[in-house]
């Protein structure tokens, strides 16, 4: 009888990839929502932007054309040393784009661009890249190497310095956790300060939580981050200090929280009609207005695709309330798949990090993991008005370019990793000994018991 060959069906390719496969349908589904809410939720953003909608797809499915090529490129990665070396470079290249944002430069071709009033993008050919999206994937897999080091003592610069006389300190566990952790998150939070309180206190927080993750002690974390809390304090008292003219973003995050503890309709009331003043308040009140408006008229069952009323309304629908347009149109069932796709990824993902014996690697796909999911579950709490506007979008799903393929190198190393992991798992299986050997007293018993029953 004749082998039957490899087939070339959906099935056959599926059977075929060798990474988690729970993990590539988390992505596929993604990927698949995306592409519908963007197409039926942008109509003020063709508006905005001088465009069509048609115009909006095509560029996003040129967006998701990317993003599966930095996938599928990062999961052929098969040496997880390859990983470990990028990652050394990690705080370099953050600290270099962050200051290349502090300094505003313009090289030409390459520049640095503001937007709403905070420069936050660099502009590459024309082609922009919001820097703060990147940073969050480059920190991660730095401290990822970073702590595996640590614990491995393979820290050359440190070593090697220690050995000058008055650099001997640097021979000490607790300077080298200063040097190449704490250093690196600190200095790049004050940068990213500069741009966003959000994502400071977002991408804080996140590697703050990656660290203890990685192992570290619990009583040597915690100076430190009581320390950020100090120096976020200092930052916000120079703001006030100074009018405003430094941190200036520290303004934009106090009336974000202070508006959205007061009654929209009092706030309203405090400005003339047809006033500049009224006109911002009423669309910082609408926002949230609206999405909650989406989310309670979505009911069971949504209202069908293309039908979203809220979407005419709110201007930022398609990035920062997402959730709340997905409900809109698709309901109940829309959220409980929403939410069933991150907490899957959770799953899975502490799954991947219990199967990996490298210790870069638990900590690289937790760390991911974390980010993937809390951004996701963050977005959705604002969405339900559960908190002031933080401009965190809902990974893989709302519109935007930098926020897209910065989530699709995240979810490539998690799968190349998984990869991996998976690879050892069944390498193991093969190599273990049977639970039950037959020896040869075993088959003399059998053989005994066979003339028994011929008795």
């Amino acid at each position: 009888m004749k082998k039957k060959g490899k087939g070339s069906g959906f099935w056959n390719i599926a059977d075929s990839l060798e990474g988690d496969k729970v993990i590539w349908m988390i992505v596929l589904l993604l990927i698949m929502m995306s592409i519908l809410a963007i197409s039926a939720s942008t109509p003020l953003l063709a508006i905005q932007t001088h465009t069509t909608r048609d115009a909006i797809i095509r560029e996003q499915l040129f967006i998701v054309g990317l993003g599966i090529l930095l996938i599928v490129g990062l999961y052929n990665i098969k040496k997880i040393g390859i990983f470990r070396i990028v990652s050394q470079m990690g705080f370099i290249l953050s600290l270099g784009a962050l200051l290349f944002l502090k300094m505003k430069l313009n090289l030409g071709v390459i520049k640095a661009v503001t937007i709403n009033g905070a420069t936050r993008a660099i502009s590459i050919f024309g082609f922009q890249l919001h820097v703060f999206e990147f940073v969050k994937i480059m920190m991660i897999m730095y401290l990822a190497w970073a702590i595996s080091a640590l614990k491995l003592d393979d820290l050359p610069l440190a070593n090697n310095l220690s050995k000058i006389n008055r650099l001997g300190f640097l021979s000490r566990k607790p300077w080298k956790e200063f040097l190449y952790i704490y250093f690196p998150i600190g200095s790049v939070c004050l940068l990213i300060l500069n741009g966003s309180v959000s994502s400071t206190l977002f991408i804080g927080g996140i590697l703050f939580i990656t660290v203890l993750v990685g192992g570290l002690k619990l009583k040597t974390v915690i100076p430190y981050a009581v320390g950020a809390v100090i120096v976020f304090g200092l930052c916000v008292g120079l703001y006030y200090a100074s009018d405003g003219k430094m941190f200036g973003r520290i303004g934009t995050a106090v009336g974000r929280v202070t508006r959205h503890s007061e009654d929209p309709e009092e706030m309203l009331l405090r400005y003339p009609r047809n006033t500049k003043e009224f006109s911002e308040a009423l669309d910082e009140a609408r926002q949230p207005i609206s999405a909650k408006v989406a989310i309670s008229e979505g009911g069971v069952l949504g209202k069908g695709v293309g039908r979203s009323t809220q979407k005419y309304i709110v201007p930022i629908m398609f990035e920062d309330y997402m959730f709340g347009f997905i409900v809109e149109e698709y309901g109940l069932w829309g959220a409980l798949l929403v939410l069933a796709l991150y907490a899957s990824l959770v799953a899975r993902g502490s799954i991947i990090v219990r199967n990996c014996d490298n210790n870069f690697a638990k900590v690289a796909v937790a760390g991911l993991v974390l980010l993937i999911s809390l951004q996701a579950f963050m977005h959705i709490m604002i969405n339900a008005d559960m908190g002031p506007l933080t401009g965190q979008t809902l990974p893989m799903i709302s519109h935007g370019n930098s926020s897209f393929l910065a989530f699709s190198m995240a979810f490539g190393i998690i799968l190349s990793i998984s990869r991996m992991a998976k690879k050892k798992i069944e390498k193991e299986s093969d190599n273990a000994a049977p639970i039950i050997e037959q020896t040869d007293e075993v088959k003399d018993t059998l053989s005994d018991l066979d003339q028994l029953e011929n008795i």
